[in-house]
């Protein structure tokens, strides 16, 4: 219908005025989208919590759909309410599935030695090293400068981080003697990490990297890249 059309619009202006990304922009208008499909007879702005959870809950129940589409679909709605409708912030209370795989949250700190240490390329072992040391998402370590590594004032510096803001995390010393020995001998040019043919390293290049380590090392195949950065965090805790 026009309206639901309006709607989408009004949403997708919004992500964009947010500076949501274009793949957060197109996931979200398709899952709004879904959820239109079942009201866009009513007025958006009079529909209650308990239907939008019942919503939820019923596409849980008949469709068996993820945990992952389920937080993504409440996302987007959530989007549209705060963002659109200027609604307050909202919990949305849903019964969701447990997980048929405990992946874990963190490794233990023998556990990441040996992945990150496993590589025998260096660039491979430096990509592992800054990721896990500096607490960084994939996005993060591919978008570092040669110019972002601060040596002397110990900190790496991140440019639009997740958020859009710019923000400085810790360089280990150790990761310090690592990049130059690295950067002595790949001679990277522009970006701290760059692929064979120049250019920025490409994500799945360094979660082919990460599978390889964990793999051969025969650590606990369900870890990711993302579980270093969480290892990170428990890790200086303690």
């Amino acid at each position: 219908t026009s309206y639901a059309i309006e709607q989408l619009f009004k949403l997708e202006k919004s992500l964009v005025l947010k500076k949501y990304s274009i793949s957060t922009r197109r996931t979200y208008k398709n899952m709004f989208g879904v959820f239109l499909t079942k009201f866009s007879n009513r007025d958006l702005s009079l529909i209650t919590k308990e239907e939008i959870e019942g919503f939820v809950y019923a596409l849980i129940t008949k469709h068996r759909i993820s945990e992952s589409y389920q937080n993504q679909l409440i996302n987007a709605i959530k989007a549209y309410y705060e963002h659109v409708l200027k609604f307050p912030r909202a919990y949305y209370e849903i019964q969701r599935p447990k997980k048929a795989v405990s992946i874990p949250n963190v490794l233990s700190k023998e556990e990441v030695l040996t992945i990150i240490q496993h590589p025998k390329n260096i660039k491979h072992r430096a990509i592992l090293w800054t990721i896990y040391s500096a607490g960084l998402r994939i996005s993060e370590v591919l978008n570092l400068r040669i110019i972002d590594v601060h040596s002397k004032e110990g900190y790496l510096f991140i440019k639009d981080s997740k958020g859009k803001k710019d923000r400085k995390t810790i360089l280990s010393p150790h990761l310090v003697v690592l990049l130059r020995e690295y950067y002595a001998i790949e001679k990277p040019s522009y970006w701290l990490f760059e692929g064979q043919t120049g250019g920025q390293y490409s994500t799945s290049s360094v979660r082919a990297v990460f599978r390889k380590a964990v793999k051969e090392t025969h650590s606990n195949p369900w870890s990711t890249v993302h579980t270093l950065r969480h290892s990170f965090a428990t890790h200086c805790i303690e």
